[in-house]
């Protein structure tokens, strides 16, 4: 017996403060960025899986990028070997590249692809490498010196920047309703695999493949006012308004960039959610109130 009380009236309400939201991101492409709390809590991974599925089923085409870190971090510490950051990246020598590849490519995108499947959607799992979809190359990072002299240059090994998107095996998998998981790989023209943000592939494929939506899950509430208010809805404007006067700070920085950097290059807008929450996708997409920040980019 279905032990579910809820009474049909708010079911019904639910169901009807959906259908606009289904209207307008019917056809659209919405690229997720997963990651946080949301891929290693079990009832958060099964309510992912289950928003992606449902959202293929009523016509949107999802683009899912993941990350992974700390699922590296924990196989580079069962074979002896020590993490290193630079600047919040990874120091990523060839073994490093290799255990990155292993459980980006393997064992983390595999999961999620099992996942969706299991609740009756059609993933295909894929890193940058496939196709030529994600072209990039090694990322410089500069230390700044003394003021006469010039910044540093710090190698940091595998870590790339993307260069350029290949849609065209997007195009083949949304024609035939599939569902892409891509682990944020690329490869330059020499063959060599980079290990790159996953907020920035996420960016640079909503750009590529002129998506309605970009959504980067996140462990926060989203972008916070300087009382900690969370703040819902914002324009382009307004968000550099708030780096300039240091609201936005610190590890909000990246995301927030990447959001901005997707709405004044064509997405239709872009929101930073909070991950942690149940069925946060759906709760975004289809309810007047969402789940995290809003960004776009026309002014007011």
């Amino acid at each position: 017996m279905n032990a579910d009380t809820t009474p049909p009236a708010q079911v019904a309400h639910v169901l009807t403060e959906a259908l606009p939201y289904i209207q307008r991101f019917h056809g659209r492409t919405v690229v997720v960025k997963y990651g946080g709390n949301a891929m290693v809590d079990d009832a958060l991974k099964q309510s992912f899986a289950r928003d992606v599925a449902l959202m293929k089923l009523v016509g949107i085409n999802p683009v899912i990028v993941h990350g992974g870190g700390p699922q590296i971090g924990e196989v580079l510490e069962r074979i002896g070997k020590k993490s290193e950051f630079v600047q919040g990246m990874r120091v990523t020598d060839a073994e490093t590249m290799d255990v990155v590849e292993m459980v980006l490519g393997g064992l983390v995108n595999k999961e999620i692809v099992s996942l969706i499947n299991a609740q009756g959607g059609r993933a295909v799992g894929l890193s940058g490498k496939d196709g030529g979809l994600i072209q990039a190359q090694r990322l410089t990072l500069h230390s700044p010196g003394p003021a006469e002299q010039a910044p540093e240059i710090i190698d940091i090994g595998h870590v790339g920047e993307v260069t350029g998107i290949d849609p065209a095996l997007m195009s083949l998998l949304d024609g035939a309703d599939f569902i892409p998981v891509i682990a944020p790989i690329g490869v330059d023209a020499a063959g060599t695999s980079y290990n790159i943000n996953a907020d920035w592939v996420a960016g640079h494929l909503a750009q590529t493949l002129g998506a309605e939506k970009l959504i980067l899950m996140t462990n926060t509430a989203g972008i916070l006012d300087q009382a900690g208010e969370l703040l819902t809805g914002l324009n382009a404007d307004r968000v550099r308004a708030l780096i300039a006067d240091g609201t936005i700070y610190g590890g909000m920085l990246p995301k927030v960039n990447c959001a901005l950097d997707a709405v004044t290059n064509g997405v239709g807008a872009a929101t930073i959610i909070d991950g942690r929450v149940l069925h946060a996708l759906i709760l975004e997409l289809f309810t007047d109130s969402g789940v995290g920040t809003l960004i776009h980019g026309a002014t007011p």
